[in-house]
């Protein structure tokens, strides 16, 4: 699921406006995270799939092939950079729970980096008897000396914080603590202010079980006392309050949103004593500052001062004109998109502002500067054909890197100081050998005529005869783009060993900008389900496989996307990996923060609504009488984002009805699944012996 979404227990067991309640569905017991009873069946479901997939002669190769991927000392260390240095989160066999490390620029740059720990994540969860997961940390700026790190038990999104001293390394005695788990987030205005934004109790959390107030916090005061500077409505997905920062950390100005869905936001600026609503699209936002100039990145057609910026552009005004004016400062076109372009992210140096396009799911990189009264833009000279982004940038000076990669090609790592073209700096190994392979981009066609395309990674000069083991995948969902990146694990456990894979651009992702969402959203959702379902058509129609060589993968809304094609064509598939997913969506919106989703879905609460839905939730889509492709369905009992409910009830129906199945549920962990490397290499193995006994193996999985 995209962005920053939790799950919490459901809001209620009954029947609501229609909603299957317990006279309907047996199953929703499974929806208590952790119940006894529904443990108990985890234990059970977890002992049958273990004993059966890792009986396999083939699961500790490949457990041990993805272990030794995830734990290489010679990955690449992706940093950020900070006035005081090079910063990196590691994880390897020695520090499953991994360290926060610094370095040198010198040092970075060389082969033999030396590494000084700022925070031991496995130390701490020893002395504190925790399972404790770093989730990052908020730093004052400019000096970005003192941090509120954030941690979870466990995996799961929500977290406490505490205030962390990066020159001493130690956590402040006496400092900022936020000890009770919650989503939410905090800005520092000061060294002892904080802005925060929690689950604060009763009445501060959205129907959706997101903060939606906040409040300014000084030193030595009890957060229960700190005063509201803004409120949304419980009817927001999420609210809150921050602050406009330029990259020398000047506060120009304290904004606040209204999130009234997961994709509209209600702008605000405090100007002359009050909260002013912005005058901008609900499918826009504020994007920066660079050069004396504030951005605006719109995801509609903007008509604005007798002037319209299309979708997908990126926008400037005068920031002095804007702080005495915000809704009357002129309005001046940075970037619009050309046909096939997308934009895909903003970042900006101390003098520049870098903006990540595709072009035909082809990164690029344009620098963009401002400079006699207009913006003049170069393209960064990266390799082409391939997906790059900016990887770190420097607030203090024009120090920036990139990455890039493809399919069969390792992660590079480009760095510049602003004074030339990006060099190389550091390349990830080969971690399987790409000398048999080939990447090619196909379409499909898919039900309502539109050009679907997709990549395949397959042996080269492979007969098409139908017979290669096929892998495909995709999300499809939240305007996330699926783009190509190197394959790493799947590369080595799947590809090397003879199969094909094939990712694919469907409707409801970013891949082609905003309007390649909005096409397939609510009421068009089935678009993407279609989408997918037009690939592998295709990839039977070209001869690259067949229906019982055909697996599909996907997890979260991608876990959804599997769930609906093995449904609606279970001819068509002979393995379905389903991970992590939305399944239940008559009742996703009582699952949790399942709400926060209605703008991507709709509302089951309303007939109209309820009725596309229903059209294709798989957990109601799963009847007697059809042959379905034995799905291995797998969640995290620490998932607060999707909920293991999901995966649960899908499993159970299935065997309910004498279906063949699997599931697996990680006890530990997020919605990303392990919360280190040798449950991620587990859940590798598990996933790729379920693969090969059901798409390569002449007895069809047993």
């Amino acid at each position: 699921m995209a962005a920053v979404m939790t799950i919490a227990a459901p809001n209620s067991l009954a029947a609501q406006d229609g909603v299957p309640g317990p006279d309907e569905d047996p199953y929703i017991w499974l929806e208590e995270a952790r119940s006894d009873r529904a443990l108990d069946w985890v234990r059970s479901e977890n002992d049958r799939t273990l004993a059966h997939m890792e009986a396999d002669p083939r699961f500790e190769q490949l457990k041990n092939e993805a272990l030794a991927i995830y734990d290489s000392e010679d990955r690449i260390p992706f940093v950020s950079i900070r006035p005081d240095g090079l910063y990196n989160f590691w994880q390897d066999k020695a520090n499953p729970k991994g360290l926060l490390r610094r370095t040198t620029l010198e040092s970075y740059q060389s082969n033999d980096i030396a590494w000084e720990t700022v925070l031991d994540v496995d130390a701490l969860a020893a002395a504190e008897g925790k399972e404790w997961v770093y989730k990052g940390s908020t730093c004052l700026p400019p000096e970005q000396r003192m941090c509120m790190i954030a941690l979870s038990d466990g995996g799961k999104d929500a977290t406490i914080m505490r205030e962390f001293d990066t020159a001493t390394k130690q956590f402040i005695d006496g400092g900022f603590v936020l000890d009770s788990e919650s989503q939410g987030s905090v800005q520092w205005l000061d060294k002892d202010t904080l802005l925060v934004s929690r689950d604060f109790g009763e009445g501060t959390l959205t129907d959706s079980e997101y903060p939606f107030t906040t409040r300014i916090w000084k030193r030595g005061t009890d957060v229960t006392d700190a005063p509201e500077i803004f409120r949304g409505e419980s009817s927001d997905v999420w609210s809150g309050a921050g602050l406009l920062r330029d990259n020398k950390g000047v506060v120009h100005a304290r904004t606040a949103f209204r999130g009234v869905s997961f994709h509209e936001s209600i702008n605000y600026v405090w100007h002359e004593g009050e909260w002013l609503e912005l005058d901008m699209p609900k499918k826009a936002n504020l994007a920066g500052i660079i050069d004396g100039q504030l951005l605006y990145s719109t995801d509609v057609d903007w008509e604005v001062g007798g002037q319209t910026f299309p979708a997908d552009a990126l926008v400037s005004v005068d920031l002095e004109e804007w702080k005495r004016d915000p809704n009357g400062a002129k309005k001046t076109l940075v970037w619009a998109p050309a046909e096939r372009q997308t934009k895909q992210g903003i970042s900006s140096t101390a003098n520049s502002a870098f903006i990540t396009i595709l072009d035909n799911v082809v990164g690029k990189v344009l620098k963009f500067d401002f400079e006699g009264g207009k913006w003049v833009s170069t393209e960064v000279a990266l390799p082409d054909n391939a997906t790059v982004g900016v990887a770190a940038a420097s607030d203090e000076s024009d120090q920036i890197m990139f990455s890039v990669t493809d399919f069969l090609s390792p992660t590079t790592l480009y760095y510049t100081d602003g004074s030339g073209d990006p060099a190389v700096l550091k390349t990830s190994p080969a971690y399987f050998d790409a000398m048999g392979m080939e990447v090619e981009q196909h379409e499909a066609t898919s039900k309502d005529g539109t050009k679907i395309p997709y990549f395949i990674v397959k042996p080269k000069g492979m007969t098409l005869d139908g017979s290669t083991a096929t892998l495909l995948t995709g999300y499809g969902g939240f305007q996330v783009p699926r783009l190509p990146s190197y394959l790493g694990t799947t590369g080595k456990l799947w590809v090397e060993k003879g199969g094909a894979y094939v990712l694919a651009n469907m409707r409801g992702g970013g891949e082609f900008g905003p309007m390649w969402h909005q096409s397939a959203i609510r009421e068009n959702k089935q678009r993407t389900w279609d989408d997918f379902i037009a690939v592998a058509e295709d990839l039977v129609k070209r001869g690259f496989t067949t229906p019982d060589h055909l697996g599909i993968q996907g997890g979260s809304q991608g876990g959804l996307l599997v769930g609906t094609a093995f449904t609606q064509r279970p001819d068509l598939f002979d393995a379905a990996i389903v991970q992590i997913p939305l399944f239940d969506m008559l009742r996703y919106h009582l699952i949790g923060r399942g709400a926060s989703w209605i703008g991507e879905y709709g509302d089951p609460r309303i007939p109209e609504q309820r009725a596309w839905i229903e059209g294709y939730s798989p957990y109601q889509k799963i009847v007697e009488g059809v042959d379905y492709p034995s799905p291995f369905l797998w969640a995290s009992t620490a998932d607060d984002r999707t909920h293991p409910a999901h995966a649960r009830k899908g499993a159970a129906k299935l065997k309910e009805l004498g279906q063949d199945y699997w599931y697996f549920e990680d006890m530990t962990g997020g919605h990303s699944g392990g919360v280190d490397n040798e449950q991620r290499a587990k859940l590798q193995a598990l996933q790729m012996v379920y693969l090969m006994q059901r798409l390569m193996d002449d007895n069809n999985g047993g």
